[in-house]
């Protein structure tokens, strides 16, 4: 059996509506230091472990709710081909009228994964949690870097608004690319906690976890003092404006990550995402 057969396999459980929790174990982008790969089943032992529940915060229990399946990791091909294998799945996902959370992986992940989400819905906006604007035009010879996957979804026009949230590391290089594209960038040091985010289209969420202070996540490859809080995460879910059509949450490095602490906070990102798009 080939890695699309294996795939299409699990595929073929979903139903039109249903939202997808889509593993994708890849970390050959990273620039600094491997580990991702690693977080989707971490992710996932800390969804269902004992020490927690699944009721979202608006009182939502998904352990109940039949709207959303577990598809496990998704098999890819070696090499370069990996990031169009990764494109494909997401279109047949996207092909049966569900919907996808992805659990990353790395950040190169949210290129191909946009790629699908353009043909499915057009004038798509995107919402960037992050601490850095990855807006490279390339890093070390490599333009699919997971320091660069936000200029070439701009290069594209996958998406009519890229906003991105929680920066605190823009190089001039990278302030010059924001400018070229038309990113509306809310860099850290301008935040202030409570400020809604209204979109008028379609919406895609693509949350790093070094969005957060290294405080809250420590299990990350790239520790950024001065980020966001949990709470101030859970509440820009929350108060969201527009349809969330889909979201992956990335960069959660398992081989850093102290007690499991960043993989409990991913999973209650996960639960909150769930909620606000089967709500």
């Amino acid at each position: 059996m080939n890695h699309m057969q294996a795939n299409i396999g699990r595929f073929k459980r979903l139903s039109p509506g249903m939202v997808a929790v889509l593993g994708v174990p890849f970390d050959k982008k990273s620039s600094f230091r491997r580990g991702p790969a690693l977080a989707p089943p971490r992710v996932r032992e800390a969804l269902h472990s004992d020490a927690a529940n699944l009721c979202a915060e608006n009182g939502m229990d998904l352990a109940q709710e039949t709207g959303w399946r577990e598809i496990g990791d998704l098999a890819l091909p070696d090499g370069t081909t990996a990031l169009t294998g990764i494109e494909r799945a997401v279109e047949d996902v996207l092909s049966r009228d569900a919907r996808v959370i992805t659990l990353g992986g790395d950040h190169s992940i949210t290129y191909p994964i946009m790629q699908a989400y353009a043909r499915a819905y057009p004038r798509l906006n995107l919402l960037q949690l992050d601490a850095h604007p990855d807006l490279y035009d390339e890093l070390e010879g490599d333009r699919y870097s997971h320091a660069c996957p936000f200029a070439r979804i701009m290069e594209a026009g996958l998406v009519e608004r890229l906003v991105q949230l929680g920066v605190r590391t823009m190089t001039p290089h990278q302030r010059a690319q924001a400018a070229r594209f038309g990113v509306e960038v809310v860099e850290m040091r301008h935040w202030r906690a409570g400020v809604d985010l209204d979109f008028a289209g379609p919406l895609y969420l693509s949350l790093d976890m070094d969005c957060l202070d290294p405080a809250f996540a420590p299990g990350v490859s790239h520790h950024e003092p001065g980020g966001l809080s949990t709470r101030e995460v859970l509440g820009v879910i929350q108060r969201l404006r527009g349809p969330l059509v889909g979201a992956d949450i990335v960069e959660l490095n398992p081989e850093r990550d102290w007690m499991g602490m960043t993989a409990m906070v991913a999973a209650k990102f996960l639960k909150e995402i769930l909620a606000r798009m089967l709500a």
